[in-house]
């Protein structure tokens, strides 16, 4: 086990919850966005953004071989992927607005705001709670340093 271990971990914590943290504004940003693509000659709705995470570290053969060489990779989490969410975007009668269909419909994002800033705490709480534990290894190898005085 290397001693900057709790390092990289936090360090991965924090640029992935940073993404999330970017896809969720991004989403909130294109909340009313009608055209995001052109599609068979129709615009469509912008559709809500997700980011899949998950460990660095794949399998436990992975992680016993490299804590038997001391190769291992470092423990943590990474951004997989950007996926969208497939959920059907919502019908909104508004007959004056310029992407109304015949009836009056304008078919708008499936961003809910709501559950956007229930994430977007989510995700600030976990990265508070990084940067929390990056002082605490901080403050354990200052600790260690004034032994050695």
């Amino acid at each position: 086990m290397r001693l900057t271990n709790g390092f990289d971990a936090s360090a991965s914590a924090l640029t992935a919850q940073r993404l999330r943290m970017d896809v969720i504004s991004s989403n909130i940003a294109n909340a009313e966005t009608t055209r995001a693509q052109f599609v068979n000659g129709r615009y469509e709705p912008y559709k809500r953004k997700l980011v899949v995470l998950e460990p660095t570290s794949q399998s436990f053969a992975d992680v016993l071989r490299g804590k038997l060489d001391g190769s291992g990779s470092s423990p943590g989490v990474k951004a997989s992927r950007i996926i969208e969410d497939q959920s059907p975007s919502k019908l909104v009668y508004n007959p004056s607005h310029p992407d109304a269909d015949e009836n009056g419909y304008v078919n708008m994002p499936n961003v809910d705001v709501l559950k956007e800033m229930v994430d977007m705490i989510s995700a600030s709480r976990s990265y508070e709670a990084n940067v929390t534990a990056l002082n605490a290894t901080k403050g354990m190898f200052m600790k260690a340093l004034e032994i050695g005085k």
